[in-house]
């Protein structure tokens, strides 16, 4: 069970340095995939902030890496645990700004689900 939960963090780990590098070198992509409707064209201060979201994700994947070298099972599944807030709050912004359900539940929603399982996953093999 904790093998699982190590593979599912590293994958996790990976894909949301991913997503943070398309907020890097893609941000008008990356902002529209978001799925927040009428998003604007990204400028100069707008690109900005993308720039600071994606270092955010980009640091959260090294955080996860840096637990997972530690090697403490619980520790990284109740750190997972309370990641799983930040694509649960993203779909709810999603859904609060009449953007696709589809898109909140299907790449928010999912990414929580696949956070909460290797959680419980790493938190059960350890107890």
């Amino acid at each position: 069970m904790i093998f699982i939960g190590y593979v599912l963090s590293g994958l996790i780990a990976a894909a949301i340095m991913f997503i943070g590098s398309r907020f890097l070198w893609g941000p008008a992509v990356a902002s529209r995939e978001f799925g927040i409707p009428d998003s604007p064209q990204p400028s100069g201060g707008f690109i900005g902030w993308l720039a600071a979201k994606g270092m955010r994700d980009i640091v959260s994947g090294l955080f996860v890496c840096l637990l997972m070298a530690n090697g403490s099972p619980r520790l990284l599944g109740d750190f997972l645990l309370v990641a799983s807030l930040i694509p649960l709050g993203d779909a709810t912004i999603v859904l609060r700004t009449g953007g696709s359900r589809a898109v909140a539940f299907g790449i928010h929603g999912s990414a929580a689900l696949a956070i909460i399982a290797a959680a419980a996953c790493l938190i059960g093999g350890a107890s």
